[in-house]
């Protein structure tokens, strides 16, 4: 199949030679071309220009976007999609004055999310699971992390591992899973965390890696869930099977998590609604991304990541929207973009970068996914008439998507 997108208003993210990540200061730069044609063939980006250069195409598509602005995909980097049912009770718990921690106490949180799932077939997983994957490509997401942590026994983290599969394989998006092992203790193991800790070092990592279908792990490093000593002991034992750490850290406490990361070329640490120097610092000098998630923060009335501290400092930064049943029930990237602007302090270019190309590069897919650069995937948005491409962060809770292509295909 081949499109041919013309008159395009402004043409965003557009690059000529491959970029990976952008960092600090970069981040507020957003090469844009006006008046801009983009030419796909297949899934993969093989041309753009402007207007007066538009010739010799013979596309079978061709969509006149006058007015309209045209960027990559969202590029989601952190979420918790497969699930089942909801915990709409606890959102009413927290508006009558429950913390995220209360309800945990009792039994909610997590452990309600993962007692759910463990009785719910696989089928059922899937196509619940399926419905909202559909949903946020419609909302312009166009790449996605995906976590298993609902499970919390090697049977049922390994069905959400196959779930997460057979979402990569039926689906157009790109979907990138991780093992997230340790995201709470189950509550047989309440008295015998350390058993937990074995079932997961010597049991699930190892069936996990077996599936080869995962290539990072994940822990929730948190007072109250996994401190620094088990988190390092999960990050050990996967680096046997050459896993990655992608790592919850200082949502709620600062544990020295980011350190710990960092020393263990952790792909990204996520969340960082607390932050200190000694977290920047280890930051510097290494290839980790550290990753906002302004959908939780907003959702559970906790700190907003100190995104400027972060960028500030020369370091890059990508933003994710967590999406997840307790404490982050969306998935809308603009959002989150329009978020990042309003209460991370971010520009609409840094914004974009950080949901873009920083995205891509939290997932390890940065080569082939989150800019317009000839050979890149064709995992592309295109809006509705905007004044300019600021409106998209502007009008915050609309919606800016008119059309999506993923993977070169017009979706749905």
């Amino acid at each position: 199949m081949s499109i041919l997108i013309k008159n395009i208003k402004q043409l965003l993210q557009v690059h000529e030679t491959n970029v990976t990540i952008v960092k600090g200061d970069a981040m507020k730069q957003l090469p844009i071309l006006e008046n801009a044609y983009l030419y796909i063939e297949n899934d993969t980006i093989i041309e753009y220009g402007t207007m007066d250069n538009c010739e010799g195409f013979e596309p079978e598509t061709i969509i006149d976007a006058t007015g309209k602005v045209v960027l990559p995909s969202w590029c989601d980097s952190h979420t918790h999609l497969v699930y089942s049912g909801n915990r709409v009770g606890e959102f009413v718990d927290r508006i009558n004055g429950l913390s995220y921690e209360d309800i945990a106490k009792k039994g909610g949180g997590i452990l309600n999310s993962a007692k759910t799932l463990q009785n719910t077939s696989e089928d059922i997983i899937y196509e619940q699971s399926l419905n909202r994957l559909n949903d946020l490509i419609a909302m312009g997401t166009g790449a996605i992390e995906i976590k298993t942590g609902y499970g919390l026994t090697v049977e049922a983290e390994l069905k959400m591992l196959r779930v997460i599969n057979r979402l990569k394989r039926e689906s157009l998006i790109k979907v990138t899973p991780t093992l997230l092992a340790a995201h709470a203790v189950p509550e047989e193991y309440k008295t015998n965390k350390a058993a937990y800790l074995k079932l997961i070092t010597d049991e699930l990592i190892p069936k996990a890696a077996k599936l080869k279908i995962t290539k990072y792990i994940d822990v929730f490093c948190e007072k109250g869930y996994f401190n620094i000593e088990e988190t390092e002991r999960i990050l050990k034992a996967a680096e046997v099977y050459s896993l990655v750490p992608k790592i919850h850290v200082n949502q709620f406490n600062i544990l020295g998590g980011v350190a710990l990361g960092v020393n263990y070329n952790a792909k990204s640490v996520d969340h960082l609604e607390l932050l200190n120097k000694e977290d920047i610092k280890a930051l510097k000098g290494s290839e980790t991304m550290p990753v906002a998630l302004p959908n939780c923060s907003y959702f559970l009335g906790i700190p907003y990541t100190p995104a400027r501290d972060i960028i500030d400092s020369g370091l890059p930064l990508a933003i994710a929207s967590d999406f997840n049943p307790g404490s982050a029930p969306s998935g809308n990237m603009s959002f989150v973009v329009s978020t990042a602007c309003i209460k991370l302090r971010l520009t609409p270019e840094e914004a974009i970068n950080a949901a873009t190309i920083n995205g891509a590069y939290a997932m390890g897919i940065s080569n082939m996914y989150g800019s317009i650069t000839r050979g890149k995937k064709a995992n592309v948005l295109i809006t509705k008439p905007l004044n300019d491409y600021r409106d998209i962060p502007y009008y915050f809770a609309h919606n800016p998507i008119e059309q999506v292509i993923v993977n070169g295909q017009l979706w749905p």
